[in-house]
């Protein structure tokens, strides 16, 4: 599928999308389905992480994740419009692949695959909220600007603690299980679902 034809499909089920504007309400509603989807997953990943830190990393996002709902929120008052939500299929799809993460993977392995998910959705949030801030400031919606910004720059913080994270905990203490064996289960399991 072309880009072109997924650019048609994101809105074939919207109204004709005819204006800078149109497109800005169209994706500020997809981006509000994606967060309100992600404060259960945040939940659940939560729940799932074997590792403190990486547990209080979830939970914090969690509560920031709240007040970008909240942000959105604004942005539709400013709008005059009431907010609502436009089914986001990209978040559908990483959340989708995070519950495959926990039901195939165990203890730091599980850590390091759920560390991969949340980053690959916030570098979803990255391209939606660098985007939305850029024609927030061509439509001259300065208070948005500042919102979208203010999310924009929690959203880099997030990515960067988890690339932290990552590298000097979760993936050697994955690793160290590979070295000890314990990860063969997981391997052996997730190849013979291929």
């Amino acid at each position: 599928m072309s880009m072109t034809d997924t650019i048609k499909e994101m809105f074939s089920s919207t109204p004709e999308v005819g204006s800078l504007q149109d497109l800005f309400l169209e994706q500020l509603k997809d981006v509000y389905d994606a967060e309100h989807r992600l404060l259960d997953a945040l939940t659940e990943m939560a729940e799932e992480s074997t590792n403190t830190k990486l547990q209080r990393g979830f939970e914090k996002h969690r509560t920031q994740t709240e007040t970008h709902v909240t942000r959105l929120e604004s942005i539709f008052e400013m709008m005059g419009v009431e907010p609502e939500r436009k089914t986001c299929n990209a978040i559908k799809g990483l959340i989708a692949e995070a519950d495959e993460v926990i039901e195939e993977a165990e203890g730091n392995v599980r850590d390091a695959g759920l560390i991969a998910s949340a980053q690959a959705v916030e570098h979803y949030e990255i391209a939606r909220y660098g985007t939305l801030k850029q024609w927030a400031e061509t439509l001259g919606m300065r208070e948005a600007v500042k919102l979208l910004d203010a999310t924009l720059k929690e959203e880099l913080a997030t990515d960067t603690s988890l690339t932290e994270l990552a590298e000097s905990t979760v993936n050697p203490s994955a690793f160290a299980a590979d070295l000890l064996g314990k990860g063969n289960t997981t391997t052996a399991r997730s190849t013979s679902r291929s």
